[in-house]
């Protein structure tokens, strides 16, 4: 990413920190014994995918920090008639990335909850890049609304 500081353009790159919240819900086991509470769900879900981010690079981005401090939150949630209690465990990634469209795997995902930019303090983009990010916001769209229809067909 290029960024111009006064009459300078430096090449930069992106930081942000961004939280995602992993959903967890309770499962019964079988007979009397087996069984996980939503929050003990909720925390295996995030130790999956820290896992997972740690250990399958992703093209374009750096982890910088995984802070997993936050503590595990419960919230009801209903669809009209009934409600039932859901519990969310939250991550904080401080991420390096290249190009703001690198970020687009994680930000479509139902899991992302915020962004914040870290540096730099302003970004300015070509008619180019602009374009491109665009186009992969469409692709990335695109490819998760066909993923919902598999899922949902069978």
């Amino acid at each position: 990413m290029k960024i111009r500081i006064g009459n300078e353009l430096l090449t930069e790159h992106v930081r942000v920190r961004i939280r995602v919240d992993y959903r967890g819900e309770s499962r019964s086991g079988r007979f009397f014994f087996g069984g996980k509470s939503k929050e003990q769900m909720a925390e295996s879900m995030r130790e999956q995918q820290v896992a997972l981010l740690r250990n399958v690079p992703l093209q374009g981005i750096f982890i910088e920090d995984v802070d997993l401090s936050l503590d595990v939150y419960s919230v009801n949630e209903g669809d009209g008639r009934r409600t039932r209690e859901v519990a969310y465990a939250p991550i904080i990634l401080t991420l390096r990335i290249e190009n703001l469209d690198d970020l687009l795997p994680l930000l479509i995902k139902p899991e992302f909850r915020k962004i914040e930019f870290l540096s730099p303090e302003n970004i300015s983009l070509h008619r180019l890049d602009m374009e491109r990010l665009l186009f992969r916001i469409s692709q990335a769209f695109q490819q998760e609304i066909k993923q919902l229809e598999q899922k949902y067909a069978r």
